[in-house]
């Protein structure tokens, strides 16, 4: 096919919308990327805030089951007695209950001051033990398991065992007189926790 000068402008013509729908199509396609892009990082931002509650939220929810754990070990320790002022009395109390229970031969006890049991106290609350010195003769060696196992469950304190010494006692007396055939000595720490300088005690 020959072209002839009176194709040329038609061919102009042809090559201008050509040039200009290769710039439209051009500039769709950047346009398109550029949409891309901004979505993309859109939605990597939205992510993001998501993650961020996310966390937040786990946060959250961890702090409030650490605050209930808490406040549930808190209302138990007080409804054992552990939290507050210290009760002698009732530890005496306790002592001589369990020694009739278990029909001791023979029970003494001497409880030393209370003492904080950090050197700094800090915070509203502070442990503070006291510590009592037990003595007592024994049948067999249950019986020193039995009175240690009732203290631990039923004392409004915490009661932590230190030592406990037992030996064996020689045969004395008369044949009808009940004797102990072991000799126990124990340490044990009454334990409780309450507002500093507030717990001073004195022994028996």
């Amino acid at each position: 096919m020959k072209l002839e000068s009176k194709d040329f402008p038609k061919l102009q013509i042809s090559l201008l919308a050509m040039l200009v729908m290769v710039a439209i199509g051009a500039g769709a396609v950047l346009f398109s990327r550029d949409s891309v892009r901004q979505a993309n990082s859109a939605f990597a931002a939205a992510q993001s805030d998501r993650n961020d509650i996310d966390g937040k939220l786990k946060r959250v929810r961890s702090e409030e089951h650490e605050i209930r754990e808490k406040a549930a070990l808190f209302n138990a320790l007080k409804a054992r007695g552990v939290i507050g002022e210290e009760q002698r009395l009732e530890w005496v109390e306790l002592l001589k209950g369990i020694r009739e229970r278990h029909r001791l031969i023979e029970l003494r006890y001497e409880i030393a001051p209370q003492q904080p049991l950090e050197k700094t106290p800090t915070g509203s609350l502070t442990l503070y033990a006291s510590t009592m010195k037990l003595q007592l003769s024994l049948l067999h060696e249950e019986d020193l398991i039995r009175l240690l196992d009732d203290l631990r469950r039923q004392a409004h304190a915490l009661v932590q065992t230190r030592r406990c010494d037992v030996s064996r006692i020689p045969h004395r007396g008369a044949e009808n007189t009940l004797q102990g055939f072991l000799q126990a000595e124990c340490l044990i720490d009454w334990v409780t926790l309450h507002e500093p300088d507030k717990g001073k005690g004195g022994g028996k």
